[in-house]
């Protein structure tokens, strides 16, 4: 797993590429949570997203946000980033022009960056959201949700309760030409502590190798 650092909008950004062999493979950025309550690129979910989409063939990029790991730069709000984020995929797509599909996954916090990142970049082809913190964080720029995707959340989640998840999911399923699908772990609470990490994954990687399948947006 090749460590790389690349110019973020702060200075350096560090990641973990992950590139397939083939040149047309689908790219991912995997997007961590909350730098101020010890979110890290190497947080359990966003590592086992990460290898989750390497295993189903895709080219992956995880990296820490401004002031984490080693990455320059401090915490901004969600602002600042954003543009980490956009720059991560600048860099993962210089890689990769020859791309097809190119998906954003993301936890948590990571999860409201990666949406935000859609609205930006028409290029994004689906999204997973696991456990997106919509009791925290404004989802309504979503309007309209450019791609269709996977929002997963536990029923034990105290962190991001399963309630607001499921008012969000309610309003993007209201819009046209967009199919957002909504997985529930019963039991689960917000880190996917074990047993149900595996099955989490599962549902991720079924989803995606029907997206793939389909070639819908």
């Amino acid at each position: 797993m090749p460590e790389v650092i690349f110019p973020g909008p702060e200075g350096r950004l560090e990641g973990r590429y992950h590139p397939q062999k083939d040149r047309d493979a689908p790219i991912a950025i995997v997007l961590h949570p909350h730098p101020q309550f010890g979110g890290t690129m190497n947080n359990k979910v966003v590592y086992n997203l990460h290898y989750a989409f390497y295993n189903m063939g895709f080219t992956v990029l995880r990296f820490n946000f401004r002031g984490v790991g080693r990455s320059q730069g401090e915490y901004d709000q969600g602002v600042g980033e954003l543009s980490d984020a956009a720059s991560a995929l600048d860099y993962l797509q210089s890689m990769n022009s020859n791309s097809k599909h190119c998906w954003v996954a993301g936890f948590s916090f990571g999860a409201w960056i990666g949406m935000q990142l859609l609205m930006r970049r028409p290029e994004i082809t689906g999204f997973v959201s696991v456990a997106p913190p919509a009791n925290m964080y404004d989802f309504s720029f979503l309007a309209p949700c450019p791609s269709s995707g996977l929002i997963i959340n536990g029923t034990a989640d105290r962190v991001a309760p399963p309630a607001d998840t499921v008012s969000l999911v309610k309003k993007l399923q209201e819009q046209k030409g967009i199919t957002i699908t909504h997985e529930q772990m019963e039991g689960a609470g917000h880190f996917f502590e074990e047993p149900h990490m595996e099955p989490m994954i599962d549902h991720v990687s079924g989803y995606v190798k029907r997206r793939l399948t389909e070639n819908s947006r």
